[in-house]
């Protein structure tokens, strides 16, 4: 009995926690690592502009300092509000989809972003948030029996098709297997079983035949250049093999920073946004390349903890699903640069020049700090049931 009043003394000081509190709870050694891999970012940019501060670094540092506003804001708002509007941010950003179709800013051979006059939004990557929002709200409300059921996933299914339906029209193939595989964490991590998931795989493996027909010229050719790259060195297959040049020359320690060949002499493509890691591994070597997989392995490692940390299952999935997808990031954009899958055209996260990135990356870290600053608080019952 005891217990019982003292864990409703527990859940009743986290609703009213003070704003000093929240600050305490805030983990800055989370901050502090993010904050080391973005100004290794900023040196990269620097170095990508041959040891100048325009046109990429100085813009990047404004974009990481407002971000970086944007995240301590978010984790001080009541984790309740992003339950409780997690659809409506959802259907906002499903609209400004919708919005790219009819009168969106074409850029680099794609139609992807939306011009507000003062800011250029790419909602695709503001879909990344609203899609593990939303299905972290789903399944909130649903028991464990309530899962079980075929006919419950179809809302939350369709919530995953629509937008990536969508962002494929673009054409954004990235950034739609991103979506796919991040909701896809988070289905599995309420609770879906393995089963289902063979299903759709089977399904998904039985419309390549009709997917690829559907395919651009030039993504169907990163896939034939993925798989032999030398079949057009100096056309379609040159991105790659630059790349792995560059990633070669590095060796142990690298040719020190803005010495590097590939990048200074223009032979590596895309160097302040794609292939921002190959300029970073030539420049640092692989002793530079495992220290900034060794920063994203701890910063992920904080995600997981933080999420298997809260006692509500609605932060437990938001923690999970934007830790999954900065592991997306990073996973596909260095096996991208290495070779070890087509090139998809996914940024290297907070390296990579880029503004909307950047503002969906640091909301998502300050999303993940919500969960860690309110991990204790009462969100009511989880399909009829407590919280455990």
């Amino acid at each position: 009995m005891s217990m019982d009043f003292r864990s409703l003394q527990n859940r009743l000081h986290q609703q009213d926690m003070t704003l000093g509190e929240k600050l305490r709870q805030i983990s800055w050694v989370y901050i502090l690592l993010i904050s080391i891999i973005a100004v290794s970012g900023f040196f990269m940019l620097y170095s990508a502009a041959n040891g100048r501060w325009e046109p990429w670094a100085s813009r990047q540092v404004t974009r990481f300092a407002i971000g970086l506003a944007a995240m301590l804001l978010l984790a001080l708002i009541n984790i309740r509000l992003y339950l409780r509007y997690a659809y409506v941010f959802y259907a906002i950003t499903l609209l400004l989809l919708i919005a790219v179709e009819i009168k969106g800013v074409i850029g680099m051979g794609a139609q992807r972003w939306v011009d507000f006059g003062f800011i250029r939004l790419q909602p695709s990557e503001l879909m990344k948030i609203a899609l593990v929002l939303s299905l972290a709200r789903y399944f909130h409300s649903l028991s464990i029996e309530d899962i079980g059921r075929p006919i419950a996933l179809t809302i939350p299914l369709l919530m995953t098709l629509v937008p990536v339906a969508l962002i494929l029209k673009q054409p954004d193939l990235g950034t739609a297997l991103m979506l796919m595989m991040g909701s896809g964490i988070v289905f599995f991590a309420a609770g879906v079983r393995l089963w289902k998931f063979a299903v759709v795989l089977v399904g998904g493996l039985a419309t390549i035949p009709i997917g690829w027909g559907m395919l651009h010229d030039y993504q169907r050719n990163r896939v034939l250049t993925f798989i032999n790259p030398e079949r057009d060195p100096l056309g379609a297959g040159y991105h790659i093999l630059q790349s792995k040049i560059a990633l070669g020359s590095g060796g142990m320690f690298g040719r020190g920073f803005m010495q590097g060949t590939q990048s200074h002499l223009n032979f590596l493509p895309e160097k302040q946004t794609d292939f921002i890691f190959t300029m970073l591994a030539e420049e640092f070597g692989m002793v530079g390349g495992m220290a900034l997989l060794g920063l994203y392995s701890l910063i992920i490692i904080f995600g997981l903890v933080i999420a298997l940390r809260c006692r509500h299952h609605f932060g437990r999935l938001l923690a999970l699903g934007l830790t999954a997808n900065f592991f997306l990031y990073v996973f596909i954009n260095i096996a991208m640069v290495m070779g070890l899958i087509p090139v998809v055209g996914v940024p290297l996260p907070l390296i990579s020049y880029g503004g909307t990135v950047m503002l969906t990356l640091m909301c998502g870290f300050g999303l993940v700090q919500c969960v860690n600053v309110h991990r204790d608080l009462h969100l009511g019952r989880r399909g009829g049931g407590e919280d455990p």
